[in-house]
């Protein structure tokens, strides 16, 4: 009775044994999947979250100064052509 306890607790230790390599296989395997994955995001020029928003607002903000100049320009030129028009309206009578 006594060999057959050594022989289960054999059998016993060499599949927790087996257990413990596949999981270390396994962790292994992640790790360089994780790092072929990140390698290949960097060849790739990727950005990160982070710089895709800081990038977006600075365009939304350029975007909206793009607007406040255009109607700025717009009131000026307006301006512009009302001091213009009489004068030229003047040039043509005299």
């Amino acid at each position: 009775m006594q060999n057959r306890n050594k022989v289960i607790d054999d059998i016993s230790d060499m599949f927790t044994n087996a257990i413990g390599v596949a999981q270390g296989a396994k962790d292994e395997a992640g790790t360089a999947m994780k790092s072929w994955v990140d390698r290949w995001m960097a060849d790739r020029d990727f950005v990160s979250r982070e710089e895709f928003d800081a990038v977006r607002a600075m365009a939304q903000k350029a975007r909206e100064e793009n607007e406040a100049l255009k109607a700025r320009l717009d009131a000026l030129e307006g301006v512009a052509k009302k001091k213009i028009a009489p004068k030229k309206a003047a040039v043509r009578k005299g």
